[in-house]
């Protein structure tokens, strides 16, 4: 069996966490302080972290199409992160506008791909930029072997579960003393069966607007 495989990469945030100065970014104060937008070091030449990451998925033959999920009226500053010969990749790239969340983004993202049809999608976070050419090709085998895989790395803390009874201070009580041997934390990209993975988003909708339940990863 033939598979298609596309990626969604996600740059529609507004990088809020990072507290980025704007005499930084190589697009001036039109950009804000959105991390995807800013220049790397200028030993790997003009690259930006969105296009670091998108070079990446660009590089590997098996990705027909990819989509990059952004804010709208941020179309131009995206595509000027790319790598010139990227710029005028018509039909490969497609820009979408993302939603009001991370979920939704991805939703909508999903939905651009419907006319496509791809077998399989790989979804990551635009604002990590060095992300290999081995661990998508990785994934890419693992999402059609299993359905659906996710990276994960080790957690090097000690984590603790708190119960919060509303006291000030944002003070708690430690609840349970958590193994971190047995704990990850969630990377990207994750690769999922395509039409199972619109099934899982379009619950995911419903659960959202009738419960208020917030999906804050994908798998």
């Amino acid at each position: 069996m033939s598979h298609k495989i596309a990626a969604i990469i996600c740059a529609a945030g507004s990088s809020s966490r990072m507290g980025a100065c704007e005499s930084m970014l190589p697009f001036g104060r039109m950009s804000g302080q959105k991390k995807e937008f800013l220049p790397l070091p200028s030993s790997l030449g003009q690259l930006t972290v969105l296009g670091s990451a998108v070079t990446a998925f660009a590089s590997c033959t098996e990705i027909g199409s990819i989509v990059i999920a952004i804010k709208e009226g941020e179309e131009d500053i995206a595509r000027s992160c790319l790598p010139r010969e990227l710029q005028g990749s018509q039909g490969k790239i497609i820009f979408t506008i993302g939603g009001p969340s991370r979920r939704s983004t991805v939703h909508k993202a999903l939905l651009c791909l419907k006319e496509i049809e791809p077998t399989h999608v790989l979804v990551h976070d635009g604002a990590r930029p060095w992300v290999s050419l081995n661990l998508i090709k990785q994934i890419i085998k693992a999402s059609i072997l299993n359905g659906a895989v996710i990276p994960v790395l080790p957690l090097v803390e000690t984590p603790k579960e708190l119960k919060t009874p509303g006291l000030r201070n944002d003070i708690g009580f430690i609840e349970r003393h958590l193994r971190r041997e047995s704990l990850y934390t969630a990377q990207t990209p994750q690769g999922f069966a395509y039409p199972d993975f619109l099934k899982a988003q379009e619950k995911a909708a419903e659960k959202e607007a009738s419960d208020s339940i917030e999906y804050t990863d994908d798998a």
